[in-house]
């Protein structure tokens, strides 16, 4: 008796492991079919992302989509952006789609009196926006929510020239796979990895890639930092035009900060 119960236990056990399999393979394959495939060639690029489900629909019907080529600004007193940045370990991401450090709490930024904090920060090949039709060699986005779930992304251009120090331990760890992900000792300010000058462009936008949701409050700092060109071919070499071109401007009017 003891052998046979023995034995109805271990069948138990296989048939609830084979469920639980089941179950999360199920739960994957749902994921992934309610997600359609985006990418930036051919008919998962850019052209073809509004058309690919509903909710991506903002990606060819929105009015106030992003980036876009920042020319005529308008030049206004605006509110400095209040830096709140501290050092985070790294938590470098490939998600498939570029390299993504995820950044521990307790960074923000505040900006017409709302704060919003630091989430993560992310890059793009070439630049996203684009200045007086000018592109540059990477785009940095460092996205940021408020308590009321609105999101402010501060976007730093980097243009080719020496190499920078302070982006070294990130791009020594990128990982060269989709999906695959370090989480390190090392740490990262994200202050270092801006420009002296804070000054900057502000427009509304929205996200970059899909769902291209609307509503976000774009903060492009006017000069850009550097970065030696064996750096921008490191980033190359993981995720090449990973950009989605320039939006029309439609209605929007983009400001610049004036000292």
């Amino acid at each position: 008796m003891s052998f046979k119960r023995s034995l109805s236990k271990s069948f138990l056990a296989i048939a609830i492991a084979a469920g639980l399999s089941c179950a999360a393979y199920n739960a994957t394959a749902s994921e992934h079919a309610s997600h359609p495939h985006w990418g930036y060639e051919g008919d998962a690029g850019p052209a073809h992302w509004g058309h690919m489900s509903e909710e991506y629909a903002a990606c060819g019907k929105g009015k106030n989509q992003s980036p876009i080529d920042i020319s005529g600004a308008q030049d206004e007193k605006l509110a400095d952006i209040v830096f709140n940045y501290k050092p985070s370990r790294i938590n470098i991401l490939n998600n498939g789609h570029t390299v993504q450090v995820n950044y521990d709490e307790g960074s923000s930024i505040k900006v017409n009196g709302s704060e919003y904090k630091l989430l993560q920060f992310h890059f793009h090949d070439p630049s996203e926006h684009t200045v007086g039709g000018k592109s540059f060699g990477m785009e940095l986005h460092l996205v940021h929510k408020n308590g009321k779930g609105e999101l402010a992304v501060v976007g730093v251009l980097i243009e080719k020239g020496k190499e920078n120090p302070a982006y070294k331990t990130v791009w020594a760890n990128i990982p060269g796979k989709a999906g695959e992900k370090k989480d390190l000792k090392e740490t990262v300010n994200a202050s270092d990895l801006m420009p002296a000058s804070k000054e900057y462009y502000t427009y509304p936008g929205s996200l970059t890639t899909p769902p291209c949701s609307e509503g976000v409050t774009w903060l492009v700092l006017k000069t850009p930092v550097q970065m030696s060109q064996a750096q921008i071919d490191a980033f190359m070499g993981v995720h090449k035009g990973n950009s989605r071109p320039v939006q029309p401007l439609n209605s929007r009017k983009v400001k610049a900060e004036k000292k």
